[in-house]
């Protein structure tokens, strides 16, 4: 194997962000590919294998771009520039022009994988997305976001938050209060991304005029949704009939995002999952987008990536 050197320019003004705290992002390259990485200047030198040298010019150059767009650079996003630069064709700077919104404390919200570029992509330009993959993808929190974004800029009049109130190993009849209490821990991951995208003061200034509703799909039955942002959760965990039933509700200038993850089903094992069903039946209508993303598009902590992969090879030596 070639002993092999590259060089590539970096700004003085982005040296740090790139390579983090005491080099500790620097180290996770070297680390990952048993390379040597230096800086001289305003130059990086990058000694190695030669196959190894050139993935981790690639990952460099894509973190690069982030740095001078004013991304943060995060353990996970290393990894997935190395990932990108080992298996993707994609060029690794297309991520980061999917800017979304601003957070109600300044945190801008923008795609982190390929695979979540895509999803806002098909969001902007389908009247329904189906967006599929497992945990820590963004599914969820990304459709939250862009719901924000249209109301803001008046391109629909209200936002409506649903997800099917399931027990996942306990009865609703079981917990205490009224109705609305009962269902109120199945949305408090909808509420919670809608107190750190709008902020609270704003999101219970509408909630209260009624232009944001967060309620269990139940309550969708018989409505038809005009002019809204409809976001359904969990949607692994409606049947045939209630995903129909959902599908049915869009009225004219809405927009609909449903997610789901097909490997966290809490239904009876003998019953059908609506989102499973949907897939196979929406598939030829080409208004509507399906989105499939995978452990590459996770963005939570690296862990959260490698459990998901460990589930994977589990489930798929189980079957």
């Amino acid at each position: 194997m070639s002993i092999s050197q590259k060089r590539i320019e970096i700004p003085h003004d982005i040296i740090l962000q790139v390579f983090g705290s005491f080099d500790a992002n620097i180290k996770l390259v070297e680390d990952a590919l048993n390379v040597t990485i230096v800086n001289r200047g305003n130059e990086i030198k990058i000694s190695g294998n030669e196959d190894k040298v050139e993935i981790a010019e690639k990952a460099l150059v894509g973190l690069i771009e982030v740095a001078k767009k004013g991304i943060e650079i995060t353990p996970a996003s290393i990894e997935y520039y190395l990932g990108l630069s080992k298996n993707e064709k994609e060029k690794a700077d297309q991520i980061s022009e999917g800017f979304v919104c601003t957070t109600a404390n300044g945190k801008f919200i923008r795609p982190k994988t390929l695979g979540q570029k895509k999803y806002i992509d098909n969001i902007k330009e389908k009247m329904i997305v189906l967006g599929v993959g497992p945990a820590g993808t963004g599914k969820t929190y990304l459709a939250m976001a862009m719901a924000i974004t249209a109301f803001k800029r008046n391109e629909v009049n209200r936002i409506i938050l649903t997800r099917p109130a399931i027990e996942a190993g306990e009865k609703l009849g079981f917990l205490p209060g009224d109705l609305q209490s009962k269902v109120d821990p199945y949305l408090r991951p909808l509420y919670d991304a809608l107190y750190e995208i709008m902020g609270t003061e704003a999101f219970l200034k509408n909630m209260e005029k009624g232009l944001i509703e967060v309620a269990p799909l139940a309550y969708m039955r018989g409505r038809t949704l005009d002019h809204a942002f409809i976001v359904l959760d969990e949607a692994q965990n409606t049947t045939p009939a209630q995903m129909k039933m959902f599908l049915t509700r869009i009225g004219f200038g809405s927009k609909a995002v449903i997610t789901g993850d097909l490997t966290q089903k809490d239904l009876p094992v003998d019953k059908l999952s609506g989102l499973d069903v949907a897939i196979k039946v929406l598939n030829p209508i080409s208004e509507i987008g399906i989105v499939h993303l995978t452990n590459k598009d996770v963005v939570r902590h690296p862990l959260v990536q490698k459990i998901v992969e460990a589930y994977d090879k589990y489930e798929s030596k189980d079957k």
